[in-house]
């Protein structure tokens, strides 16, 4: 007959006639190995899941849940399905403290026994090691770890997320990590994409920020577990680490940080523009400059040259304004990425600093500064003009000037002798 003798009441128990407790009768409790630190203790209607190994005094072992492969669980307290010396045995236990609980028979299965397998007035021995607890009553606990200075936008329900983890037993036991696969996990934040615990312990994290997130079963892998990794009814615990977050409803951000004054003209559809620019991930992580290359970058706006939210960020700029831009995946590199440079579903943010733009339709524009009161001749082909001058970028920065020479410079129109604007100029 195969019966869990360690764990099983005998419907006839409470019926049995049980012998006179004498001072040998009483629960004995050694608490010979405790962990450092205890979360909880167990308390009456907690659940537990714990290894025993039952054995006579003499050593002779009669069960043992780690010869099955299957701890046990079990409430504790009212309703508790174990023998009473068991039960009142592990209260107060930590995770992964470790007793040796010696009951006496009127507190195991009394001069019953237990078939063939516990004799009648058993002295019985348990050695216990506690692996988790929990209460039905549980909720997700959340505990910072790393807060960062700023938060621009918080995890809502619906968010697609980008995070890494360690996932963890309650006693320590590490199952997965992000980590050592060097990759993020990335998933929408809904109960269709997560376990309902992790849902509400990613709500409000902030990026940059790390939790640590302990989840009961029932909110977790509940009674089926995770594969070999994760036993049934197991508390988990995720140490997480947000990188990204955004809303697939989510259009480019744009943040204006300087406009110089007076701004003739903004940029448009058709405009070739030229602009400095810092890219970053949402952590802060530089992942391209034009700055380290010493050289603009050079587009047409509006014609898809650029990823979406860049370009769209470039309407209506003046020369020489600042902008910070917040592009989501499905405006720039969607969810796979630029090879080894941008992962898959990133959000980038770029600071833009506008050097210069023009249309390729754009005649020479002639501003007269100065013109003296009488002019009896202008200057025409052919001519031989001698002129200072002072050349200079859209944005103000000098490029050379006549100054420079020591003299008035001199060139005959209509010849090639200067660039073909300057002749018209």
């Amino acid at each position: 007959m195969d019966v869990n003798v360690a764990l099983c009441v005998l419907c006839a128990y409470c019926a049995c006639a049980m012998p006179n407790p004498g001072p040998s009768a009483e629960l004995l409790i050694d608490r010979y190995s405790l962990p450092s630190r205890c979360g909880r203790e167990v308390q009456p209607g907690d659940y537990v899941r714990y290894h025993y190994t039952g054995s006579f005094p003499d050593g002779r072992i009669f069960d043992s849940s780690e010869n099955k492969g299957k701890a046990f669980v079990g409430l504790v307290g009212v309703d508790s399905k174990v023998i009473p010396g068991l039960d009142r045995g592990v209260m107060g236990m930590c995770v992964n403290e470790r007793r040796k609980i010696t009951i006496p028979p009127h507190l195991g299965y009394g001069i019953s026994g237990a078939g063939t397998v516990i004799p009648s007035d058993a002295t019985l021995v348990f050695d216990v090691v506690l692996l988790d607890v929990w209460n039905k009553d549980d909720v997700v606990d959340t505990r910072l770890l790393l807060k960062p200075l700023s938060c621009r936008r918080s995890v809502q329900h619906g968010d697609f997320v980008r995070y890494l983890y360690n996932g963890s037993l309650i006693n320590g036991t590490t199952f997965e990590s992000s980590y050592g696969q060097n990759v993020t996990y990335d998933t929408y934040v809904d109960e269709d994409h997560l376990m309902r615990g992790m849902v509400q312990g990613l709500m409000g994290m902030c990026v940059g920020e790390k939790r640590s997130i302990i989840i009961p079963p029932f909110l977790a892998y509940g009674e089926k577990g995770y594969g070999v990794k994760v036993p049934a009814h197991a508390t988990v615990v995720f140490d997480a680490l947000l990188i990204d977050v955004f809303n697939v409803k989510d259009d480019v951000q744009v943040e204006v940080l300087y406009v110089p004054q007076p701004c003739k003209r903004k940029s448009k559809k058709g405009d070739f523009i030229r602009y400095h620019y810092n890219g970053t991930f949402q952590d802060g992580t530089l992942f391209d400059s034009s700055y380290q290359r010493k050289s603009t970058y050079n587009t047409f706006v509006g014609l898809g040259h650029v990823i979406a939210g860049v370009d769209k960020a470039l309407h209506g700029v003046c020369v020489g304004e600042k902008r910070h831009i917040i592009v989501p995946p499905h405006l720039a590199y969607g969810e796979n990425g630029t090879g080894d440079l941008i992962p898959g579903s990133a959000v980038l943010i770029f600071d833009l600093h506008i050097i210069d733009f023009h249309n390729p339709k754009d005649s020479v524009d002639i501003q007269i500064t100065h013109k003296p009161l009488q002019c009896n001749s202008t200057s025409a082909a052919n001519d031989l003009v001698t002129y200072h001058y002072n050349c200079s970028l859209l944005d103000g920065t000098q490029l050379y000037s006549s100054a420079d020479l020591g003299r008035p410079a001199q060139a005959i129109l209509g010849q090639a002798e200067v660039i073909e604007g300057w002749t018209k100029g």
